[in-house]
């Protein structure tokens, strides 16, 4: 659906984007993550014709995303990071107006008022508006026309959790709908809930991307395992090593040992096959706060 092809992008001396190789496949939510300055913001607008390549190029929908802009952004609704209204306008008002740029027939507008929880409130200036009301009617001015993918830059950024909640929603309707979906987000619970594959960025590079498997595959990370032992005089540590673990620490009556994820199993196994009795045992397998660490410390690197 959206496609980069060797995409660099350079602001003066500074390469923003190097050398980016990345596929949105049609109907999936794609996230980026990576500290700020890492090229994000700069690789979504590209998809919009709003940066133009110093190298390579981007494609939407098979079109050249600045040679083909007009065509190309027909397929594309954008929530910007920094959200702003024609002062004084009604939530309507702010709708038809954005829709009479876009040449979208006006019979769009309450329908997606309504979509975004808002219909009750089109009468209200949407400066008045709480912060999640406004990112939500930010989503209906991006979906006026029916756009197949839609891309969001920070859409529930300095939201409460009331209002994250509500946009995080509303995302996943949409998402749940078959658009595909293109954001960058800074909160890695909300990636989790929403994306089916992430990109990590670092320093203008992909360090990163993949669904959670291939991600903790391709960076190596463990699963931590606590198991208590209750027995002390009897040491399970070579039982543990024999399963494939890789022994942390082992005092008090705990066990505390890494193994690869998916091998908790071959580890309980090896310790009752050495007749050591367990309990509590607890498992904490690599969620994305353990790949975004790995992958933004340079430990690890798995490619498009």
């Amino acid at each position: 659906m959206i496609e980069y092809i060797h995409f660099t992008k350079r602001f003066g001396r500074v390469e923003a984007v190097s050398g980016l190789d990345l596929a949105l496949r049609p109907g999936e939510t794609l996230a980026l993550i990576g500290p700020n300055g890492s090229g994000k913001t700069t690789t979504l607008k590209a998809a919009l014709g709003l940066v133009r390549p110093t190298g390579g190029r981007v494609t939407v929908a098979g079109l050249d995303a600045v040679r083909d802009g007009r065509r190309a952004r027909r397929e594309v609704g954008y929530l910007p990071q920094r959200l702003g209204f024609p002062e004084g306008c009604t939530a309507r008002e702010a709708m038809i107006f954005y829709a009479r740029l876009r040449g979208v027939d006006l019979a769009e507008v309450d329908p997606l008022l309504a979509r975004v929880g808002l219909l009750s409130a089109a009468g209200r200036v949407a400066e008045t508006f709480s912060g999640g009301m406004k990112q939500r009617l930010g989503i209906a001015a991006a979906l006026l026309g029916r756009p197949r993918a839609l891309v969001l830059d920070e859409p529930t950024a300095a939201l409460d959790p009331t209002g994250s909640l509500e946009v995080r929603d509303l995302v996943a309707g949409i998402r749940a709908e078959g658009t595909t979906v293109f954001l960058s987000s800074h909160d890695l619970a909300e990636v989790a809930a929403l994306a089916d594959r992430v990109a990590v960025f670092v320093d203008g590079r992909l360090a990163a991307l993949g669904d959670m498997g291939e991600l903790v595959r391709a960076l190596g990370l463990s699963a931590r395992m606590n198991v208590g032992v209750p027995d002390w005089t009897h040491d399970p540590r070579e039982a543990a090593e024999r399963g494939g673990a890789r022994v942390v620490a082992w005092e008090q009556g705990t066990l505390r040992c890494e193994v690869a994820a998916g091998g908790e199993a071959a580890v309980l196994e090896a310790l009752r096959g050495a007749s050591v009795r367990t309990t509590e045992i607890t498992v904490h397998a690599p969620d994305l706060e353990d790949v975004y660490r790995a992958a933004t410390s340079g430990s690890g690197r798995l490619a498009a």
